[in-house]
């Protein structure tokens, strides 16, 4: 998923709102001309600079795929946002790799650059999007919607902006286990012995990291300290209960992850998707450790369908893209405008997971600092 330090206040009043319930370089062409080369596409920093959404569009049909990469299609609905963008603009999406990791994606950007099956966007982990923003990796552009995502939650220069976010959340099959779990106190009680799992590694995946910042502040950690965190998966691990499964769709319904720390729009999305499975899915974002987050977009800088790319962008960031978010229990960037517009789609909205109070963010120096001791303890903490 996917930031400037004064991020954390859009971001407070963002799912406030949302849980209330709960330059191009070189000269831009003349407008109506377009910017048909991919070349040139690669340059351009906003819409105007292919002439306008429909040079854009033309653009982008005529590219005809675009490479998305780790967008598992039950996460924050991508399935259905997949379906749609082809449906309406005769664009082929190349998913690959659904289940990778945020830096699954980054390396992938790295080792196929000048390569046609590079990928073209990005769906990262706040702490991969900084860190690849600082390492040149991403294209900036501004989408058209630009100026109504809140300040604080983008990139000055467009090589990010963050795109739709959720609570860490405690996910529980209830036929497996019987007494699901309320809080990060009680996952360490010896009924739930070898049953609670991560959504990936918190070294790789931002949905696990996110969990394991979550299990710090329920723990007498702060943002500015994640190594209780850290401890409590160690005694998590020591007490038999952490299962090293990763979890995913898969695991859940075969049984393998009957308990799974991960964001709650993927666990309300379980709760649909195996509804009549054998899987009565219940879902507790944890009263003491209460962490959300954003994931955040990036165009890769050296992306083979950099109008595909731009056009992607436009789409998400349009009210159909962000409803089809919404339609995925996620909480899109946009949602509070939207509200204000009346663009969002209340029925969707009223379904979102209630959560109370107001959430605390990161910095980015706090979450570059929690990244670089994660990635120094988490193998000790949770090996043998």
């Amino acid at each position: 998923m996917h930031s400037s330090r004064t991020r954390m206040v859009g971001l407070a009043a963002v799912l406030t709102v949302a849980t209330s319930l709960g330059a191009a370089c070189g000269a831009a062409p003349t407008a109506g001309t377009g910017v048909t080369a991919a070349g040139a596409g690669k340059t351009a920093t906003s819409a105007a600079d292919f002439g306008g959404l429909d040079e854009l569009v033309e653009a982008a049909k005529k590219e005809g795929r675009l490479n998305v990469i780790a967008l598992p299609p039950n996460w924050a609905n991508y399935g259905e946002i997949i379906s749609a963008f082809t449906a309406k603009y005769g664009i082929k999406v190349n998913s690959e790799n659904p289940d990778g990791s945020s830096q699954d994606e980054i390396n992938a950007v790295k080792t196929r650059k000048g390569q046609d099956r590079a990928p073209d966007v990005l769906d990262l982990g706040t702490a991969f999007a900084l860190s690849g923003a600082a390492e040149g990796l991403f294209a900036p552009y501004k989408v058209q919607s630009w100026d109504k995502i809140p300040e604080g939650q983008k990139d000055a220069d467009g090589a990010w902006y963050n795109d739709y976010g959720g609570y860490v959340s405690i996910g529980c099959d209830a036929k497996k286990v019987g007494n699901c779990p309320q809080s990060f106190a009680d996952l360490l009680k010896p009924e739930y012995k070898g049953q609670v799992a991560l959504n990936g590694n918190p070294t790789k995946a931002g949905a696990a990291f996110a969990g394991v910042y979550a299990a710090s502040l329920a723990n007498g950690g702060s943002f500015d300290d994640i190594q209780p965190g850290i401890e409590f998966f160690g005694k998590l691990k020591d007490a038999g209960n952490f299962n090293p499964v990763e979890s995913t769709p898969a695991t859940v319904q075969s049984g393998e992850t009957p308990i799974s720390i991960d964001w709650d729009y993927l666990n309300a999305g379980y709760t649909d998707e195996f509804t009549g499975k054998g899987v009565d899915w219940k879902i507790a974002v944890p009263s003491d450790g209460k962490y959300a987050q954003f994931y955040a977009q990036a165009i890769n800088k050296d992306a083979p369908h950099p109008a595909a790319a731009r056009l992607w962008q436009e789409f998400l960031y349009s009210p159909e893209g962000q409803n089809l978010w919404l339609k995925g229990y996620a909480r899109p960037v946009l949602l509070p405008a939207m509200q204000a517009d009346g663009s969002a789609d209340a029925t969707l909205v009223a379904k979102l997971p209630a959560v109370d109070g107001t959430p605390q963010f990161p910095t980015d120096a706090q979450v570059t600092k929690a990244k670089e001791v994660l990635a120094t303890g988490w193998g000790a903490a949770v090996s043998g």
